[in-house]
């Protein structure tokens, strides 16, 4: 922000006079992959050519038992056609609601081109192999960082969080091995449906929906493809 620039009280800001006009161009049934991971490389691939500041950021919803939902941002860390891939404290809220409600759902918000992509599904644990072979690939801060943090759990200030870390770096020097955190891992999320949305001229966006046909994995008969109302 430069250094004269006014910044406006919160009282002056009113939500609903904030209007962007969408003129992105549409997306048509034709012009769409055979399966939902096909179409969301493509897109994937388009918004970080794009620059959008990390295009891997999703808004990860769960449930627990009862049907309360919660919501965060994490940072989506591979997929296939197997599913969506992020990683976690296992000890976490998500986890421990995905523990008792496997439904989730994941939001890509790429705002800035007007875009959308939103997958519901079941979360299954990776193995631990994959486990293993992505925290190998984490800068050493991001492996210590596994280990102090208690992640969901009440800490009583940012110096015991940053004490823990001290701790770590003390006990696993750089360029010393960090074993993998024996609570921490990865989820997968198996699609049943994925949605394209497109923003366009007049609030009538594009919204194309991926939905899976028959059982999952090996059982699974393709995709079928359906518009909605914007």
């Amino acid at each position: 922000m430069l250094q004269d620039e006014r910044v406006p009280e919160a009282d002056e800001l009113d939500p609903a006079a904030m209007r962007v006009h969408y003129r992105s161009q549409g997306l048509a049934e034709a012009d769409l992959a055979p399966d939902p991971y096909e179409q969301f490389r493509r897109w994937f691939a388009q918004a970080a050519a794009g620059g959008l500041y990390e295009p891997n950021a999703m808004v990860v919803s769960t449930a627990d038992a009862a049907g309360r939902p919660s919501s965060r941002t994490v940072l989506l860390k591979g997929y296939d056609e197997r599913g969506f891939v992020f990683y976690t404290n296992y000890t976490s809220r998500k986890a421990r609601e995905l523990g008792e409600n496997p439904h989730v759902s994941l939001l890509f918000p790429w705002h800035s081109i007007a875009r959308q992509v939103i997958v519901t599904g079941t979360a299954d644990r990776v193995g631990r192999d994959e486990t293993t072979a992505y925290f190998r690939s984490r800068p050493y801060g991001s492996q210590l960082g596994a280990w102090a943090s208690d992640q969901s759990v009440t800490v009583a200030g940012r110096s015991q969080l940053d004490a823990s870390y001290a701790e770590l770096a003390a006990r696993y020097p750089e360029g010393e091995p960090v074993p993998v955190p024996p609570g921490w891992g990865g989820f997968r999320v198996c699609a049943e449906s994925v949605e394209f949305w497109q923003g366009r001229e007049n609030r009538l966006h594009d919204r194309l929906r991926y939905v899976r046909e028959g059982g999952r994995g090996a059982a699974a008969e393709g995709w079928r493809v359906e518009r909605l109302w914007p």
